[in-house]
């Protein structure tokens, strides 16, 4: 049962709901304004975690003086491209976790407030891998919550991702893109959306897909309870524990996807990624 409303819009804020329709997806201003606050309130999580503490050291001599989160990609950081991913959904709440000269990452973000988005950080005192920085950020990560490596340019729909994540009662969802040569991969086998099992670097025969962790994830705060102090990695530590239980699964996207992990990726990603803003 729906009820009706009256209210009063700033013009330019108006001009952008008459701007969203279309006839069909989009059938009249009451529709945009229903649809943007369906997003608002039920759209993707509020908060996102980057994992920028690596030494990139497949990037050296690059990574010697200039950390990961700092490398450009057309005259941009690759930290302000994920930015745009988390602000075209709403996501303005950042928690970075940093370790390799993590003084100049800090002295180039900030608060965040010069790149529209609020800062904080969690320091790793030593190498803690993709799980460790997340129960160091623990009492900020209360509810479902993004977590992505810093070295990666992605292009996902996030509110389908998350709809996707609630939907099935995931406690892991993780992106998943496809690529034609999986033999270089941890590669997911799947049944329906859930995720059995990542087989390591098959060969193109045996590769049970062609879809791979593309390094994003969404999570529940149980995920912590998974993760001992110290070193930490979510892919062998905690994810085999979740798909035994049936609560890991995958997200297929078919948006934009670059490593930028070595300098063959690192330049393919230069030359061929479109940014998002």
């Amino acid at each position: 049962m729906k009820g009706k409303i009256a209210i009063t819009l700033d013009k330019k804020l108006l001009a952008h709901v008459d701007g969203m329709v279309d006839g069909s997806k989009v059938k009249s201003r009451s529709h945009a304004i229903e649809l943007l606050l369906n997003k608002s309130v039920n759209g993707a999580p509020k908060k996102a975690v980057i994992l920028a503490g690596g030494k990139g050291t497949r990037l050296r001599p690059i990574t010697y003086e200039i950390p990961k989160a700092l490398i450009p990609v057309h005259d941009r950081t690759l930290t302000e491209h994920l930015f745009d991913l988390f602000k075209r959904h709403s996501i303005n709440n950042v928690i970075m976790a940093v370790g390799h000269m993590s003084d100049k990452i800090k002295n180039h973000y900030g608060d965040g407030s010069r790149f529209n988005v609020n800062c904080s950080y969690v320091q790793e005192n030593e190498p803690l891998g993709t799980g460790g920085p997340l129960l160091l950020a623990k009492d900020q990560l209360r509810e479902t919550f993004i977590a992505t490596n810093g070295d990666e340019l992605k292009d996902i729909d996030l509110d389908k991702m998350y709809k996707f994540h609630k939907k099935m009662g995931a406690i892991v969802t993780i992106a998943l893109t496809t690529v034609s040569d999986p033999s270089k991969y941890g590669v997911a086998r799947l049944e329906g959306g859930r995720i059995l099992e990542f087989v390591e670097k098959p060969s193109k025969e045996k590769a049970p897909s062609k879809l791979i962790n593309s390094g994003l994830y969404i999570m529940e705060p149980e995920v912590i309870e998974l993760i001992k102090p110290g070193f930490c990695m979510t892919e062998k530590d905690v994810f085999p524990i979740l798909a035994k239980e049936g609560k890991l699964f995958g997200f297929p996207f078919s948006g934009q996807w670059f490593d930028t992990g070595n300098m063959e990726r690192y330049e393919k990603a230069i030359k061929e990624w479109k940014d998002l803003a």
